[in-house]
């Protein structure tokens, strides 16, 4: 953080007015000035520029990009200062800006002036109250009667829930959109996607996408519950967690009519949900994939061998754990989701560099996945011996080349579905490459 002093304040003050002259002779149109309402010698903190790009994205929401003729940002220690020269009225611009200023409480941390053609600043037709204790006027700055201390608290507060709010539900949309990528990656072998419903006769690629969507909200809980229990030990969240998969799971079946689309989804990545919410900061709300796969095996991790240790086969997870030794998704994700880390990602994040689309990226990926992972759902669909023949049939394909083509998936496909094996558990991983990829490209 960088402290300015009132000389360097007054400077970048003039500095405006100059610009802001030079644009209005330029362009001949309205001016919309935006700056932060910053108490204190520091004005510019990687918290403060999230604000005022969250109020620069609502400007540029509401103002046709036909009409702004001009875009001028400014990041500097003394403040982030966004001018926009805009062919509209200048009246109603600034009724635009102070319904933005008003609507949520970030907006009291907005300044945005609206300069008419001759120059001339439009003033509100209501006065703004105190950005602590809300008093109407300016009472308490003629005042004083607030420390700066209580104005920079304030100030952090605001931002701070703001984004808490804000970033779960924009987590929470990456991963519907990636659980609906999944659905949609084609050729798919044995699952359902765009060319065939796969080994599958009860869903469709439209149950998938209903039941994505309706699984939304519980992904925001999940962030939710991470940043409120990120005080608590590890162990101690996935209780909450869990509360909350058992609702998700009934609103899965209510989107798709009974059918289980996503039962091993809302375990994974209401688990990655959580972790990236008990790491969640407003300044860095996104951490490190590693960070977030690390904190997931801490979660789940004493659970998970409570859960293994008191298995009596009433599932088909616990199934084949008893007959096969295998740990499923949930084992999976206590040790840390390696098959994602090391197989997932790597593959899908290449394929991309190569030049192949989304889609295609994400096939081959799949086909390492399958060829990788020793998916419980294989074992309950062909025994052991169809999860080998599934395994094999996979390295097979990538012994010749690591990217096949879709010809060769697509023929994968077909034996698969020959054979009726569904790789389940390979298509969550799929989709938590999917996410963790998004996420950590994603402008928070």
């Amino acid at each position: 953080m960088t402290e300015v002093t009132l000389p360097e304040i007054l400077r970048a003050r003039e500095e405006r007015v100059k610009l802001q002259q030079q644009l209005l002779k330029q362009f001949q149109c309205p001016l919309v000035c935006f700056t932060m309402n910053i108490a204190g010698p520091v004005k510019n903190t990687p918290l403060i520029q999230r604000g005022f790009r969250a109020g620069l994205d609502a400007l540029e929401q509401r103002i046709p990009s036909h009409d702004i003729q001009k875009r001028h940002i400014a990041i500097a220690a003394t403040g982030c200062t966004a001018m926009l020269a805009v062919r509209a009225d200048a009246a109603k611009l600034k009724a635009l800006c102070v319904a933005i200023e008003d609507t949520t409480p970030l907006g009291r941390l907005f300044d945005m002036d609206v300069l008419d053609t001759t120059g001339a600043k439009l003033e509100r037709s209501t006065q703004r109250g105190c950005i602590v204790c809300g008093a109407p006027g300016r009472s308490c700055a003629a005042g004083r009667l607030h420390s700066v201390a209580q104005l920079q608290a304030t100030t952090t507060d605001i931002l701070t829930k703001h984004f808490a709010v804000a970033d779960r539900e924009l987590i929470a949309s990456c991963a519907v959109e990636s659980l609906i990528d999944e659905v949609n990656t084609t050729p798919k072998p044995g699952l359902v996607d765009r060319r065939n419903n796969g080994s599958h006769t009860d869903m469709t690629v439209a149950d998938f996408i209903a039941s994505a969507n309706a699984l939304k909200p519980y992904f925001a809980q999940c962030v939710h519950i991470g940043q409120e229990t990120a005080t608590l030990s590890p162990e101690e969240t996935f209780p909450h967690l869990r509360e909350a998969g058992l609702s998700a799971e009934k609103a899965m079946y209510a989107a798709t009519g009974g059918v289980n689309t996503h039962k091993g989804a809302i375990y994974t990545m209401g688990i990655l949900c959580g972790s990236i919410g008990r790491l969640w900061s407003a300044q860095m709300p996104i951490a490190e994939t590693s960070a977030i796969l690390a904190e997931s095996a801490k979660i789940v991790c004493s659970a998970v061998k409570d859960d293994l240790a008191g298995a009596n086969g009433s599932t088909a997870g616990e199934r084949a754990y008893l007959r096969h030794g295998l740990g499923g998704i949930r084992s999976e994700v206590a040790g840390g989701l390696p098959s994602v880390a090391n197989v997932g990602l790597p593959c899908y994040q290449k394929a991309l560099a190569d030049g192949l689309s989304h889609n295609d990226a994400g096939a081959v990926a799949l086909v390492h996945l399958i060829s990788r992972v020793d998916d419980t759902n294989l074992y309950h669909r062909g025994g052991e011996a169809g999860a080998m023949w599934a395994q094999t049939a996979a390295k097979s394909v990538l012994a010749s080349q690591s990217v096949p083509t879709l010809e060769q998936i697509e023929a994968l496909d077909d034996a698969f579905i020959a054979r009726n094996l569904s790789p389940g558990g390979c298509a969550d991983l799929l989709a938590v490459t999917y996410f963790l990829h998004r996420i950590s490209n994603t402008e928070m």
